[in-house]
């Protein structure tokens, strides 16, 4: 595609090292950039009409040199494509080119005007477009007729004895029941097992009783609006890759991230979640019968008054809120504030939910470095071991101590680090107990200033033995918040290293692990200014990295070796939920230079996959390092990679998380990000702007 008019130019992020990416003395970062054209098309007329199927095939023949299907920097092509009227070079702009080939060969397009401006478009605007305007559709899952085929699907059992779709329904929801019923008749060839669950309360043993039976838990449903009466299945996102479910504290990440765009899906994913509360006693894990026995991370009052702010002239939303405050409170008197997570000797909170034997989602080689020694001793094979354990043919109480904490660590969403491995669920943590502390300030803050300081409770989101129709007051929650804050700062709060640690409540000591949890003390506001300063003074460069904030210290996380593997939770891999808080947090303290920096990290790292590796956004990123921080090989790899010629829905919270970093980037910032600068070349400029001002 012959060179004659340029059209555009974006940078490839590989040509924008720190070291190679200009001086002081080279001036504004701009001027430094126009030496290194290194992607670029240019062209004699507008767009040119192609065939489709013939030129991807040749593009992919030229280009993709290891033959995975993308076309990224590691590939050893001449990345120039010039045979034609218009010429593309570069990775990024070749992989753009392969994406529209690509898409318009799904849609069994056989000639293609090009779109120019689409090929050259700045990578930051592009991913941003894709994630609103077509990732998040990607994600989005209904349990209805027209869905159910799809959300039934569980690649984490696949091994189960009868994996075949189907649905639990909760007894108290009989119309559903009936709905799914009548789906599976009227749609044999998907041959959905319809099951009811039972009226009492779901035990342990009932759990493991589904392990080889495993399906999808029904969801909140309305009546249609055409006059038929018919059940239909609300939205909701889930995370991608083998996670085709609705998460728990996922989905709030997301949920905030879609307001704006998506309203319908957000408010549906709040109905959700009181429908689990009121139907389940918690916000489940996700909607799989193998999470039945436990949680996640509580994120339900921030996401319910963030909606409810961004809606509130709506109608039905005032309405929303309440049933989803309502909710919390349940969720809050009756999980989180009984035995076992409620240790009564500190008044702090623990992931400790139910459970028996080994989770049946974790991948069959998950536990083979714990389980080999018993299968030794019983001389049996690893395939057996695992079965025998969780049915009772032999009993170990070692490995019930080690799968409680297992369950736990699950629980507190961090699956799995070596901070919780072998402890979690004797720790009161400090992420939980931030996470209720908000609970109880959120709740009385919407009691306070929405419902003229009174919520009368109905008999449906009552704790058992609470009183039937009693009214709630914010002055109650705002001593329970009282009380949890001292009780943090009693047992959680280290003023010499300034950091929080989680606290063992059966050795009565604080922990030494150093996490980067600690920082969400500034997004709940439990920190007092003195304790936000040492925070962002000793705790904050423990944990900032050149693409953001790792989960932890590489010190706290030990040596890795066959007897300790690495963990996807450790260092030195970073997580979109932990970037979102400690920004929030700091911006909450002022600390707004603070909160652009690792913003601006994060989503400059996301970025450069982005652009290097054919669109790629995945579920975690080693943070140290740039040139490819997206091979994270811990436990089952990593999501959002199982993907050729184009991506179709990057990962759920990361998605969330480039768009919540943008909105916190000025112009300046976002501009330095679509030409690939990385921040220490993007604040030197800044810096000399601000001289010349």
């Amino acid at each position: 595609w012959k060179t004659k008019q340029f059209v555009g130019i974006t940078m490839s992020s590989a040509d924008l090292d720190p070291e190679n990416a200009g001086s002081p003395q080279n001036g504004h970062l701009a001027a430094d950039l126009e030496r290194n054209p290194a992607n670029e098309v240019t062209g004699s007329k507008g767009n040119l009409v192609v065939p489709v199927n013939t030129t991807k095939e040749e593009l992919l023949r030229r280009e993709d040199t290891d033959g995975d299907g993308l076309i990224t920097v590691d590939d050893r092509g001449p990345k120039h494509d010039g045979t034609r009227e218009i010429e593309v070079k570069g990775t990024y702009h070749l992989a753009n080119l392969l994406q529209s080939l690509f898409l318009a060969q799904k849609k069994g397009v056989e000639y293609l005007e090009l779109d120019l401006e689409r090929v050259t478009e700045d990578p930051v605007d592009r991913l941003q477009r894709l994630i609103q305007t077509s990732w998040w559709d990607k994600l989005e899952r209904n349990i209805d007729s027209s869905g159910i085929a799809v959300a039934a699907r569980d690649p984490k059992t696949r091994e189960a004895a009868d994996s075949r779709p189907r649905i639990y329904v909760p007894y108290s929801v009989p119309l559903q029941h009936a709905y799914y019923s009548k789906l599976a008749r009227e749609m044999p060839d998907m041959n959905l097992d319809v099951q009811w669950l039972p009226a009492s309360d779901i035990t342990a043993e009932f759990i493991r009783s589904l392990n080889d039976k495993p399906g999808i838990l029904a969801l909140e449903m309305e009546e249609n609006d055409d006059g038929r009466k018919e059940l239909i299945g609300l939205p909701f996102i889930v995370p991608g890759g083998r996670f085709n479910e609705l998460y728990n504290w996922d989905s709030c990440f997301c949920a905030t991230a879609m307001i704006d765009t998506h309203p319908h899906v957000v408010k549906s994913i709040l109905r959700h979640f009181i429908f689990e509360i009121k139907h389940y006693g918690k916000i489940l894990n996700a909607n799989r019968s193998y999470y039945l026995g436990r949680a996640q991370p509580p994120f339900l009052t921030d996401l319910a008054l963030k909606t409810y702010k961004a809606m509130k002239h709506e109608p039905g939303s005032k309405e929303l809120l309440k049933l989803a405050i309502l909710a919390a409170m349940k969720e809050y008197y009756s999980y989180w504030m009984t035995a076992p997570r409620y240790d009564e000797d500190t008044g702090l909170t623990r992931y400790r939910p139910i459970g028996i034997g080994i989770p049946p989602e974790v991948e069959p080689t998950g536990f083979d470095h714990i389980l080999g020694p018993y299968a030794e001793k019983h001389d049996m094979k690893m395939a057996e071991i695992g079965q025998a354990y969780t049915h009772g043919k032999i009993q170990e109480p070692e490995l019930d101590k080690f799968f409680l904490h297992d369950r736990a660590l699950r629980e507190s969403g961090h699956d799995t680090s070596n901070r919780f491995v072998g402890v979690c669920a004797d720790l009161a943590t400090i992420d939980l107990n931030c996470l209720l502390y908000r609970y109880e300030t959120d709740i009385s803050e919407a009691i306070r200033t929405i419902f003229e300081d009174t919520l009368q409770v109905p008999a449906v989101f009552c704790a058992p033995s609470q009183a039937v129709d009693r009214f709630e007051s914010s002055a109650a929650w705002d001593s329970s918040a009282e009380k949890r804050k001292e009780l943090i700062n009693r047992y959680l709060w280290n003023e010499e290293k300034g950091l929080y640690f989680d606290y063992n409540t059966v050795t009565k000591k604080q922990t030494e692990y150093e996490t980067v949890t600690s920082l969400w003390a500034l997004w709940c506001g439990v920190a007092s200014p003195h304790q936000a300063a040492l925070l962002v003074e000793k705790g904050l460069p423990k944990f900032e990295c050149v693409g953001g904030l790792s989960s932890n210290t590489e010190t706290s996380r030990g040596p890795v070796n066959a007897a300790n593997p690495q963990k996807q939770w450790d260092y030195p891999n970073g997580w979109a939920p932990h970037q979102i808080l400690a920004w929030d947090g700091l911006k909450k303290y002022g600390y707004h230079k603070e909160a652009e920096r690792l913003a601006y990290r994060w989503l400059h790292m996301i970025t450069r996959v982005f652009v290097d590796y054919n669109g790629t956004v995945v579920e975690k990123y080693d943070v140290t390092q740039l040139k490819s921080s997206h091979r994270v090989g811990a436990e089952y790899g990593n999501q959002g990679l199982n993907f050729k010629y184009a991506p179709e829905e990057g990962f759920g919270w990361t998605n969330a998380s480039y768009l919540h970093g943008l909105s916190l980037l000025s112009s300046d910032a976002r501009r330095a990000l679509g030409v690939g600068a990385p921040y220490e070349v993007y604040a030197k400029d800044e810096q000399l702007e601000e001289c010349v001002t």
